[in-house]
C-alpha cells in the first residue's frame, strides 16, 4: 500500500529522543557510562494521517515537565508540507545501572534540560 507501518512511529520517537539528548550535549551511552539507564515504561501513539514510503518527516519532541523519577517526551510527526500526521508520548524511568533499582533523574541531566530548553525538531 505504500503506507508506513504504525510500529515505525515508535522508532521515530526513539530517534528523536536520541537526537534531543545529543542536542543537550549528552548521548544515551553517556547516561549509561554515568551509571543510569532509562527503560521505556509507557508508549502512546495517535495516528491522524498516513505517512508514505519515501516521505520526508520531521519529528518534534518536547518535554513539558522537569523529570524526577520519570522522563516523559511528547512527539509530533509532520510531513514535508507541515501537516501533522501523528502525536505520541513515551515515558521512561531512571534506574541505577548497577542495581537496576529506580532512582531520581540525575541532577546534571535536569540542569541540561533547564539550560537548553525543552523542545527540539529532528
Amino acid at each position: 500500500m505504500g503506507v508506513v507501518h504504525h510500529s515505525n512511529y515508535i522508532c521515530y520517537y526513539e530517534e528523536a529522543r536520541s537526537e534531543f539528548m545529543r542536542k543537550l550535549g549528552v548521548s544515551y551511552a553517556d547516561m549509561e557510562a554515568r551509571g543510569v539507564v532509562m527503560p521505556i515504561l509507557h508508549v502512546e501513539s495517535d495516528y491522524r494521517r498516513s505517512a508514505y514510503y519515501d516521505d520526508e518527516l520531521t519529528v518534534r519532541m518536547t518535554v513539558r515537565d522537569v523529570p524526577r523519577a520519570r522522563f516523559t517526551g511528547y512527539y509530533e510527526v509532520f510531513d514535508s508540507s507541515g501537516e501533522l500526521l501523528n502525536t505520541g508520548s513515551t515515558t521512561l524511568g531512571f534506574l541505577k545501572k548497577d542495581t537496576m533499582r529506580p532512582c531520581r533523574a540525575p541532577q546534571w541531566f535536569v540542569d541540561l534540560l533547564i539550560e537548553n530548553g525543552l523542545e527540539s525538531d529532528n
